[in-house]
């Protein structure tokens, strides 16, 4: 078994006690990838005080400097591309055409903040007074601690990681156990580009152990995190204690409403690829599928047959169009909501069990005639299961939409552009997709949602990012 080892202090180091644990393939979970250390109170500790002592030169590092790294980085990604690709699948299990595009979004996020070493700054603003220059500077946050999820292992952690060090921060990264190695290769690439050490420490382990201490250690002066909602919560309450600044993502619900007008075969291509691409886990997936009744046996019995027709398998195959789940709890969670929908008395219209084989492998799920009070109407469930809840009229729709308590993103098909507008105008959630999946943002706009999906606070990706990972100071100088 390989034996990997976190990066502190610009070295390459085990644990303190030496702990480790195994991080294996969820389409083969006999498949090994390696063991990763279990990292103590101790190791992170030492990376939050290496992080303090790189912080001073690397925040005075002209930032087109800093971002001539990020560029180097993007490069080195671009190089190992397949390679990259191919362990992001072995890992998390998702196809090998989603685990591309999602290591070419990591190299596009590295590459377009390097970008954005040029433009950072303040700006000169008009003074009231005579022979006084009045100006602005963003300087960088301090320490900040990024902690990520499983589900996307390399763009999520590109997409905190690079505006944190285009702005002049100095980072601890803990990646989510299930898949530390993509986040590896991550900092592999920029200790490659020449990133100077304790700028970025990389340390993986218990959440209770390591992510505790990012939280709350007072010498922390950001925490970014993706979670879920309960842990997300937990983390704001402990930060806010040291005043610390946060920004949190916590998952979704998100609707696809499909009226009457809609193309429906569209409307089922669409609910397909975010329903069931990427497994259903991911915090932009569709959950929920609002139709109006008029359309909407024909949508249901469309989206049934294209359910059961996936293949679903190893992400290394080519002909797989569904991965496994990430692991047998996960897998577990998925099938509990499938016997619970049925239960509460949904209708179960497409698959519903597990899928034969060694991996934790779920079959496409949807439920027709859901409730909107329903829990797999209202919780996340984060895998293949697509409920169908019918409405009257646009309306009736936009109210069913608007009735979880999460609010990241929601889409619409219609050909109708009033309904469209009106639709984006009046539904609660920071990210609307018109036609379009739900899944799939791009990298230049700001990304976050409202109600519980987030903090509220403060956005992630594009220039919004440079909000969180920078203060501004104002200066007054009387030059008279």
């Amino acid at each position: 078994m390989q034996l990997f080892k976190n990066w502190i202090a610009g070295e390459w180091v085990d644990a303190s006690d030496g702990a480790t644990f195994p991080d294996a393939n969820p389409a083969n979970p006999g498949d090994v990838i390696g063991a990763f250390p279990s990292a103590t109170l101790e190791d992170v500790r030492r990376a939050i005080a290496a992080a303090q002592a790189a912080l001073p030169g690397w925040a005075a590092t002209p930032p087109p400097a800093r971002g001539a790294i990020l560029d180097r980085a993007s490069r080195i990604l671009d190089d190992r591309l397949d390679e990259f690709a191919t362990a992001l699948t072995r890992e998390e299990g998702k196809t090998l055409a989603e685990s591309r595009a999602e290591a070419a979004r990591a190299r596009d996020i590295f590459r377009y903040y390097g970008g954005e070493g040029w433009r950072i700054g303040g700006e000169v603003l008009p003074s009231s007074a005579p022979d006084e220059l009045l100006y602005t500077r963003r300087e960088p946050l301090g320490v900040v601690s990024i902690i990520t999820p499983w589900n996307f292992p390399a763009a999520i952690p590109a997409w905190k990681i690079a505006p944190a060090l285009i702005c002049g921060n100095a980072v601890l990264f803990k990646p989510a156990s299930y898949a530390p190695h993509t986040g590896l290769l991550l900092v592999e690439a920029l200790v490659q580009a020449g990133l100077p050490g304790g700028v970025l420490n990389f340390i993986t382990g218990s959440g209770s152990v390591v992510g505790d201490e990012m939280v709350t250690n007072p010498r922390v002066n950001g925490v970014s995190f993706t979670g879920s909602y309960d842990v997300g919560t937990g983390v704001y309450a402990k930060a806010v204690k040291n005043m610390t600044r946060v920004q949190l993502e916590m998952g979704g619900k998100n609707p696809t409403v499909v009226l009457s007008d809609a193309d429906v075969p569209l409307a089922v291509e669409l609910v397909v690829k975010g329903g069931f691409g990427l497994t259903g886990q991911a915090c932009t997936a569709t959950s929920r599928v609002i139709v109006e009744q008029r359309v909407a046996d024909d949508f249901v019995r469309a989206l049934a047959q294209a359910a059961d027709g996936l293949v679903v398998g190893d992400g290394l195959d080519s002909r797989t169009q569904m991965g496994p789940a990430v692991s047998l709890e996960q897998m577990q969670t998925d099938l509990h909501y499938v016997s619970l929908g049925q239960q509460e008395g949904a209708k179960l219209v497409a698959g519903g069990g597990q899928v034969g084989g060694d991996g934790f492998y779920v079959r496409p799920t949807v439920f027709d005639h859901v409730e909107p009070s329903m829990r797999i109407a209202q919780e996340e469930i984060f895998g293949p299961v697509v409920g169908v809840i019918r409405a009257k009229d646009f309306d009736d729709a936009l109210t069913k939409a608007n009735d979880v308590g999460f609010g990241l993103t929601a889409g619409v098909v219609t050909n109708d552009l009033r309904k469209a507008f009106a639709f984006a105008n009046r539904v609660e959630a920071g990210v609307v997709k018109i036609n379009e999946p739900t899944t799939g943002v791009a990298l230049q706009a700001p990304f976050g949602g409202f109600k519980h999906s987030s903090a509220n606070t403060f956005k992630e990706q594009g220039r919004a990012a440079v909000e969180f990972y920078t203060r501004l100071k104002t200066v007054y100088v009387g030059h008279g």
